[in-house]
């Protein structure tokens, strides 16, 4: 018999591992130029709500081919292992399994924007497009 765990217990568990930030700390790190800020939200999400400027669009389904250091399909961005990436959904929930998969990876640094896109947003950052 196997165990199983909730959605909730899993996102309990991996963000226990990541230094997740807020969306002015993000922004910061980005400025900076220590972060890649990587959004993961589907067409739709992005064409109703806008995109936060500067931000890498990567499907989710295609997010570990396209920041593995080492994978034939990385983005040019993906350079090595330290790259500080911060990944960006809509709430903040799914961002946080995709940066555990990422860490998983070896990029150590990877972590996601608390709140997501929405949070980006409710704090007045800017948007393009919306």
């Amino acid at each position: 018999m196997s165990e199983h765990t909730s959605i909730d217990t899993l996102l309990e568990r991996v963000r226990e591992d990541l230094d997740r930030i807020g969306p002015r700390e993000a922004l910061t790190a980005y400025e900076n130029g220590d972060a890649l800020l990587v959004d993961i939200r589907y067409a739709a999400l992005r064409d109703r709500d806008g995109l936060i400027p500067g931000a890498v669009v990567v499907e989710r389904n295609e997010l570990e081919w396209r920041l593995d250091p080492q994978g034939s399909h990385r983005l040019p961005e993906a350079v090595d292992h330290d790259l500080r990436v911060v990944v960006i959904c809509n709430e903040g929930y799914a961002s946080s399994l995709a940066a555990a998969s990422l860490r998983q990876l070896g990029l150590h640094r990877a972590t996601d924007l608390i709140g997501g896109f929405q949070a980006w947003k409710a704090e007045g950052l800017s948007v393009e497009g919306a």
